[in-house]
Formats: C-alpha cells, structure tokens, sequence
C-alpha cells in the first residue's frame, strides 16, 4: 500500500534514487575501478625511472614527473580508456628510447636528419632525435611545432632545452601516430614508432627491450600486456 506520509515528489525521487543505484551497480567493475594516469604515473613510479640511470646522464635533472603532468593536461585524450596498457605502453618506449631517462639529444648527431622534402630545413639546424620519444625529422619537427606552439623548423633544440615542450612532442606524436594502434597490441607500437628499422626481424634486441619494458610496466599496475607483443 501507498505510504501516505511520502509525498509525490519524495517517492519520484526515491525511484531515481533506486534507478541510478540499480545502473551503478550493472557499471563493470573495471570502469568504476579505472585508474587515472597520475594514479599510475606516481613520483615513486617515475623518479624509480630515473633512479637506475647513471648520476652522470644530463637526463636525470631534465625529465621530471611535474613537467610529464603539465604536458599530460593538453593530450586529455591520453589514457582515457585502456589505461594502464596506454601509460605502460607510452614508458616502454619513452624508457627505451631515453636508456630510463638518461638521453635527452641522440647520440649521433653528425646527421641533419632532413629527410621530409615537402617540408623546408633551416640552414645548420640539426633535426635528430630529442627528447622523451627521440622526436626525429625535419617533418615531426615542424608539425609539433605548429601543434605546440614553437618554432620546430629554425628551433629545433626547444625540445631538449624545456621540459615541458619536449614531453609535449612525446605525447602529440603518440596522440598523432601511436595511440590508435594500442588496440591491435604493443607490437604495433613499436611498428608506429620505428617499424623500418626493427619490425620483420630487424633490431630484434631493440624490440625486446621494449616489449621487456612493457611488460614489467603492465605486472606494476596489474594488468594483462594482451597478444601480439612483436612486430
């Protein structure tokens, strides 16, 4: 029978009460759960990087947690959904590339690395690989500049000399050419990030370091690494 003491709008919005409660509870666990990518990317987890580099590397002063999550705050696309594999895929790579945050510029720097000739080369201005994810070529260069917000093209050094820009053209080349491959496996990742020079049994150590990489990264935050690890 009707409680008489409830009035219409209190018994309304006991039924929206119990509707939201009963949505709630069908939500899978794994989304109410979901963690964000700063509950992953902890000042233990990231100085725990840097803390196997050598003192002497000019990347253990460089690379910071704060200047990772400042450039997180324009890529909100970033590990929006699949989490954990997206943030241990991202520092598989980044860890490798940098040897754990130690390198900020390659080590061969004799070559100009102009190689996208529908785009135009600074005179004496070098485009090798820098920062987080090596950001490499005249073309990568230019295009996170534009996307950034500097000059790529006659400032190429930007991205080892601020923090800040350099995790930024990490995230805007894996946001540009990475993230919608983490679906089809890490080994697509690496495809996305140097498939000419390590996929089809090319570099294979290279390829496994990454995916030794990823793999401890996904045990750390609990979760499965999922198929086709290789390229």
């Amino acid at each position: 029978m009707f409680n008489q003491n409830i009035s219409p709008k209190m018994a309304l919005l006991n039924v929206f009460l119990g509707l939201f409660l009963l949505a709630l509870a069908n939500i899978p666990r794994n989304v109410v759960c979901q963690n964000s990518v700063t509950d992953l990317v902890t000042p233990e987890f990231f100085d725990g990087i840097k803390n196997q580099a050598p003192a002497t590397c000019e990347g253990k002063g460089f690379y910071t947690r704060d200047a990772f999550i400042t450039a997180l705050n324009s890529y909100p696309e970033f590990g929006r959904t699949d989490t954990n594999r997206e943030v241990a895929a991202f520092f598989a790579h980044v860890t490798h590339e940098t040897t754990d945050f130690c390198y900020i510029e390659e080590k061969n720097k004799a070559d100009p690395h102009c190689t996208s000739p529908q785009y135009p080369c600074a005179n004496g201005k070098f485009y090798y690989g820098r920062g987080p994810i090596q950001l490499t070529g005249n073309g990568n260069y230019i295009d996170a500049g534009r996307a950034i917000g500097f000059d790529g093209l006659n400032s190429p050094e930007t991205v080892a000399r601020d923090r800040v820009i350099s995790f930024k053209t990490a995230l805007w080349f894996w946001m540009t050419y990475v993230h919608s491959a983490l679906n089809q496996g890490f080994g697509e990742t690496i495809r996305k990030i140097n498939g000419p020079a390590e996929c089809g049994g090319r570099n294979r150590d290279q390829v496994l370091d990454r995916v030794r990489r990823y793999t401890d990264y996904c045990k750390r935050f609990g979760v499965d690494p999922g198929p086709r690890l290789e390229c």
